[in-house]
């Protein structure tokens, strides 16, 4: 045999050696994905911007083929959004099983006096931050926030009807925010989903709302509700005209007008408990591919959405932070289902 024939053989053993050792060896085995149909709970209505991320992710997953096994979206809206929460908390183990996120992850518990908190659960990423703006009916006189605001102060209490998504949430909690940053009273009106509060508004059946931009950016470009301001402390950023003469970016900040009220809302995914690493980091990766397409890019122009995102340790500090600011607000706004009466709240934020 000659050397360089000897030298081949080596060669040609050793990477055979390796990749044995390689396949023999426990830290190797295959990444985790799933196997079966994955299940996207959405703990809120159909039509509201919970629902309609979901529907996109679903719709982009499939258009892409970026995962072996399809995504279900399935509403879960029962008891302001508990019966969601609790069908992934009761789904330990279950890796095919993911929710969708907001506000209510905090309040919504608090509310039904349920024993519930976000670290029951598994969180994967967030996605994005939510904005709400006060809206009008195009009909409506008040044509600025300054208008409406000065309207609030002289109409009686409970005259003017505020309409929003279930009870004891985040847009009632706002609009706690408004009354007190008004020294009034305002009739809110309890709906089922983002959707309902939009044509709500169109129908004249309430004088204004907080929906989130993407829940009623359709009935704007149509001409059929005016957005007045937005409820954070710096305008939006996005300059592409959804009317004719108007963009999101447009929008002055209610808190220029005197009403010192911002409040941001998370939209994330969380999965069961018990979820591995293997697994999370699954659903990190197929998340930031989805949000890497021109499609999710759109949507969060049109939604004016705040394209925040984070995960890992980052992502649990900032639920903790969120939790907190959450329970101090419903206590405030005598909102738990139990605990001591308290004083009217101040406005705030959470970032």
């Amino acid at each position: 045999m000659t050397p360089a024939r000897l030298a081949r053989l080596l060669s040609a053993c050793a990477g055979c050696v390796v990749a044995a050792a390689l396949a023999a060896a426990p830290g190797a085995a295959r990444a985790w994905e799933p196997t079966a149909p994955i299940e996207l709970v959405v703990p809120a209505g159909t039509g509201g911007g919970a629902d309609q991320m979901a529907r996109l992710i679903q719709a982009l997953v499939a258009r892409h083929k970026l995962a072996p096994q399809p995504i279900n979206v399935v509403n879960k809206a029962g008891d302001s959004g508990v019966e969601g929460l609790m069908v992934v908390k009761a789904a330990r183990g279950d890796p095919h099983k993911l929710v969708i996120t907001l506000s209510n992850l905090f309040t919504a518990p608090l509310a039904e006096g349920v024993d519930f908190a976000w670290s029951d659960i598994t969180p994967v990423q967030m996605l994005a931050l939510d904005q709400f703006v006060l809206w009008v009916n195009a009909r409506s006189p008040h044509r600025s926030g300054q208008d409406l605001f000065d309207a609030m102060r002289r109409a009686p209490p409970g005259t003017l009807r505020l309409g929003g998504t279930g009870s004891k949430q985040e847009d009632q909690l706002i609009a706690v925010l408004l009354e007190t940053a008004t020294s009034t009273r305002l009739q809110y009106v309890p709906l089922k989903g983002g959707g309902d509060v939009a044509r709500a508004l169109a129908a004249g059946s309430v004088d204004m709302t907080v929906n989130n931009p993407i829940e009623a950016e359709a009935l704007w470009r149509a001409g059929t509700l005016r957005p007045l301001c937005v409820l954070d402390g710096k305008p939006l950023a996005y300059a592409a005209k959804i009317t004719g003469t108007q963009a999101w970016a447009d929008l002055p900040t209610c808190m220029s007008f005197g009403v010192p009220v911002q409040y941001l809302m998370m939209r994330g995914i969380f999965t069961t408990p018990g979820a591995t690493p293997a697994q999370v980091t699954y659903y990190n990766q197929l998340l930031d591919r989805v949000r890497a397409l021109p499609e999710w890019q759109e949507f969060m122009a049109r939604g004016a959405f705040n394209p925040t995102t984070m995960g890992g340790e980052r992502f649990r500090g900032w639920l903790d932070k969120a939790a907190s600011f959450h329970r101090v607000l419903m206590r405030e706004a005598r909102f738990k289902a139990a605990g001591p009466a308290a004083s009217a709240p101040t406005a705030g934020a959470v970032r």
